[in-house]
Formats: structure tokens, C-alpha cells, sequence
């Protein structure tokens, strides 16, 4: 069989059929699989030769709050899409708990297809809407990760004040709030604010590794990070242990500071998606 053909007609046949009221779609090619829920975005991205990679370059960034949650107890993910960010966790940190929170069924039950594992004591997946998990039932989660889309776009309640409020509450007292924004998301300084009136001056936003989305850091305890020297030698370190680069995370952690607390910045994201 000419693989390489059947791809092709793979993505023929996915552009001729868009997916229907927003149903989660897996487009099928030789090296990898995606997760769509319509024509214009892709959710997840897997390699068939290493299912647990993290493809895409927003994962890699989001997996920065390793620089200052190197080896976490439990996480909390809000968005099980393709379980990128689950699988790699869980691979790669085999002393942490991952509850992993999904308000789509249909997207659940794609889990056996991207490779995602069984529940067991480690990992667990629970079907629900993700503001009202972690107000009502989250434990103390070490870092929240929160990358839930629905086809129109990333729910309203997931950039509230009262979510926010939520994650900062059940956090522990040096916990870690990392959300992905995509880029042409017109609320981002809406966003922005609610955030500051939660976290105050601790927080950080910046571009992903190799993406156009925006990655949003914000954490309990001390105001001030580290230097940007300790963040990059943490980095080099963490690369004997794990297959990323986050170099470019430690960078945009320590300018991303002056983004977050600046109006500017959020008039200038206003301004360029208008």
C-alpha cells in the first residue's frame, strides 16, 4: 500500500466532511493522528511512532511549570483532548497523581485511539464541567492545567474571576496556574485582568514554543521568580529527565512578567485582534 497516498486522501476526505455541531473529528495519516472540531484548528497531535511526544509546541511550553513544580504530587488538567499533557505526565513523572477533567463524553471516548492509558491509581479521567471540579472537588492539586476547548472557542467560565478565584483556592500554597489562550482569542485581556485580580503581580505571559497561542502562568506564594540564570540552569537540568527544551519557557517566564502587569500589553492584544 502507498502510504503516503493514503494520507492524502485521508485529509481529502477529512476536508470534505467537517465535522457536525462542533463533534470531535480524529484525521487518520501515516505518521500521526489529530483531533479537530472543525476545519480551522487542530486540539492534539500524536506521532505514531512515539505516542507520548508532545508535537505540538504549546504542550511543551505548558509543561515550563516543571522550572518551579519540578516533581509535583498531583495534577489537575482541565481539557483531556487527545491526553497529550496526561501522557506525557504520566510517563514522566511517576510519583505524580493526574486527574485529568473532560466535559466532552465523545472526546473521552476517543482515549484508547490516541493511546491515552486506563485509570489506575495514578491517572484518572472523570467526565465533567472542569470551573465546577475545581470549586466543588479537586483536592490540593500542586498545578492546574487548563487547556479546554469546546468548537466555539474556550468556555467563558474557564476565564472568569470566580475560576480563577477557584484555582487559587484549592492550589497548594506554592501551586501553579498554567492556561493556554489561543492567539485570535479577542477576551485574552479580559482574561488578564481576572487573573491579576486573583493572583496580583504573580503571574507571567508569553508565545508558546513554536505556536501562536499564549501560555499564562500564575502561582501562589512568593511574588518574584527566580533569576532568569537559576530558570535556565533548572532548565538544562530538567533535560536529563525529560525530552524538552525549556530554555525558551525559562525566557518568556521572566519577560512574560512585565506583559502580564502591563496595560499596554493588553490593549496592544486588543488592538491586533481587532
Amino acid at each position: 500500500m502507498d502510504h503516503s497516498h493514503a494520507s492524502f486522501d485521508a485529509y481529502l476526505e477529512f476536508l470534505a466532511t467537517p465535522p457536525a455541531s462542533g463533534a470531535p473529528v480524529v484525521l487518520e495519516t501515516e505518521h500521526a493522528l489529530s483531533l479537530h472540531f472543525d476545519l480551522l484548528a487542530t486540539q492534539s497531535f500524536m506521532s505514531r511512532h512515539d505516542p507520548d511526544r508532545l508535537v505540538l509546541g504549546y504542550t511543551r511550553t505548558m509543561m515550563g511549570f516543571l522550572l518551579l513544580q519540578p516533581a509535583p504530587t498531583r495534577i489537575s488538567m482541565i481539557g483531556l483532548g487527545g491526553g497529550a499533557l496526561a501522557k506525557y505526565c504520566y510517563r514522566y513523572l511517576p510519583h505524580t497523581r493526574i486527574v485529568a477533567i473532560e466535559i466532552d463524553p465523545r472526546v473521552i471516548a476517543l482515549r484508547d485511539t490516541f493511546h491515552i492509558p486506563p485509570d489506575d491509581e495514578r491517572l484518572e479521567v472523570i467526565c465533567a464541567d472542569g470551573a465546577d471540579y475545581v470549586r466543588q472537588h479537586d483536592g490540593r492539586p500542586d498545578v492546574i492545567l487548563v487547556d479546554g476547548f469546546l468548537a466555539h472557542g474556550m468556555p467563558a467560565q474557564l476565564g472568569s474571576a470566580a475560576f480563577y478565584e477557584a484555582c487559587h483556592a484549592r492550589l497548594n500554597g506554592d501551586g501553579l496556574l498554567v492556561a493556554n489562550f489561543v492567539e485570535d482569542d479577542p477576551h485574552i485581556p479580559y482574561y488578564l485582568e481576572q487573573v491579576r485580580s486573583v493572583f496580583g503581580k504573580s503571574l507571567s505571559i508569553f508565545v508558546g514554543e513554536d505556536s501562536c497561542n499564549y501560555t499564562l502562568f500564575a502561582w501562589k506564594g512568593a511574588t518574584r521568580l527566580p533569576s532568569r540564570d537559576t530558570l535556565l540552569a533548572r532548565a538544562r537540568a530538567l533535560a536529563a529527565t525529560h525530552p524538552l527544551n525549556l530554555r525558551a519557557a525559562a525566557r518568556g517566564l521572566k519577560q512574560g512578567i512585565r506583559h502580564a502587569t502591563d496595560g499596554a500589553f493588553g490593549q496592544k492584544l486588543a488592538g491586533s485582534q481587532n
